[in-house]
């Protein structure tokens, strides 16, 4: 059973920093690209970032210079640091995995159940 297990959120005062963590754990071979996205009360989910196997980061516009995603293959966890918090990044944060589990063909999408990120004006 492969799941991901985020940590990380809080509640922070506009202009603070913090940083959330992603691990993958169960039956898994291999894992291609890991990214973070959001969902803000009444809006859709969106994309944060993502960063593939060999380290190609992509950032959303709306986070480029204040948000970075890292990752630790031997460990298989994402991070995204995330600093000059604003009120407008206030979301749940969920991290997703392309993963493909030992002994299956293929890769899948996983999510985390995702973190709660509130920045105080």
């Amino acid at each position: 059973q492969v799941q991901l297990v985020e940590s990380g959120g809080g509640l922070v005062q506009a202009g603070g920093s913090l940083r959330l963590s992603c691990a993958a754990s169960g039956n898994i071979f291999s894992i291609n690209t890991m990214g973070w996205y959001r969902q803000a009360p009444g809006k859709q989910r969106e994309l944060v970032a993502t960063i593939t196997a060999g380290g190609s980061t992509n950032h959303a516009d709306s986070v480029k210079g204040r948000f970075t995603i890292s990752r630790d293959n031997a460990k298989n966890t994402v991070y995204l640091q995330m600093n000059s918090l604003k009120p407008k990044d206030t979301a749940v944060y969920y991290c997703n995995a392309d993963i493909n589990p030992a002994g299956w063909a293929g890769y899948y999408s996983y999510w985390g159940q995702g973190t709660q990120v509130t920045v105080s004006s």
